[in-house]
């Protein structure tokens, strides 16, 4: 019998979220994608503390003093990122300092920066997506590295406004945060029925999917952050969807029929005049889920990233 798993990956480009090379290695996903949150996960398991022990070393050779816990967070995540490309096929996602999301041009200069470094390792750079939060000036730094034929990942997508704006600016992907919309819906409504297509995770990346067909955007959307394998049934057919060891583990060992949810059209049609930044910004903050969503995101990567470069200074004494 056919799992759920290899029924998923017959419709959907399935991602192993996860810097756990034994669990990819496991799944088989197609893609790759990491965070500081994952990368901080990575470094505390004893196995890989000696890409951690080689990043620092790197960076103490280039010279750096002060910085070295910044420069070495930047080779970790490089070095992750090229282990990654060893047993995936397809992309690898490596994320920009979240403590940057607020400011375009350092982002651009960040996203050139992890490339040059992938290019030192001898890396395929056409194989990664730089991954910056979906904040007005993350999208626009995503629409200049778009335009320098960089291709983006814009997360921390929680909602339409942040998606359609992504499309916009011709991002190559987005990944709506599924589970974490869910997350403050619970908290806010403890007593509503949000099982299966009453998830409003899962009613939102169905909303952008099918936006984007029906006009014909080419940005991929990979659903994010899943709570349960019932989220991603119910997005089973969506573009790519990033999923947890896990997860990934209920699927492979469910061979219940999987219905496919999500489908393109045949015909897209032309869409609306694109969102000014204005418009945006009002639309986010019309929307206390997901002002609220990012906000916690960004600090919460900003404050892996700080753990971190913690740990990599003590490495560097």
């Amino acid at each position: 019998m056919t799992t759920q798993l290899e029924q998923l990956k017959s419709m959907t480009t399935v991602v192993a979220d996860t810097g756990d090379f034994e669990a990819i290695a496991l799944y088989q996903p197609q893609d790759a994608t990491t965070n500081p949150s994952l990368l901080l996960k990575a470094v505390q398991i004893e196995k890989y503390r000696p890409l951690a022990i080689e990043a620092v070393n790197w960076a103490k050779g280039q010279g750096a003093t002060d910085d070295v816990a910044t420069v070495a967070a930047d080779k970790l995540a490089v070095l992750i990122g090229a282990k990654l490309m060893e047993q995936v096929p397809g992309y690898v996602s490596t994320e920009v300092d979240a403590r940057l999301s607020f400011d375009t041009l350092a982002t651009v200069e960040k996203a050139n920066h992890l490339l040059a470094l992938y290019r030192d390792q001898g890396i395929d750079t056409s194989r990664v997506l730089i991954k910056i939060a979906a904040t007005w000036e993350g999208i626009q730094a995503a629409r200049i590295l778009e335009e320098q034929g960089i291709k983006t990942n814009v997360t921390l997508v929680f909602s339409f406004a942040q998606a359609r704006a992504s499309a916009e600016a011709g991002a190559f992907l987005i990944s709506p945060f599924v589970g974490r919309i869910l997350d403050w819906y619970k908290a806010d409504q403890p007593d509503a029925d949000f099982n299966g297509a009453n998830d409003p995770g899962v009613q939102s990346v169905t909303r952008i999917y099918n936006y984007f067909k029906e006009h014909g955007y080419n940005t991929i959307v990979m659903g994010a952050s899943f709570r349960n394998i019932s989220e991603i049934q119910e997005l089973a057919g969506c573009d790519r969807l990033t999923i947890s060891p896990g997860l990934l583990d209920e699927l492979a060992n469910n061979d219940a029929p999987l219905p496919r949810k999500l489908a393109p059209v045949d015909a897209p049609k032309a869409a609306a005049a694109a969102l000014t930044e204005q418009t945006f910004r009002w639309d986010m903050n019309e929307e206390a889920m997901a002002t609220d969503k990012l906000s916690q995101g960004i600090r919460q990567f900003a404050k892996d990233q700080v753990t971190l470069e913690t740990m990599l200074t003590e490495l560097a004494k």
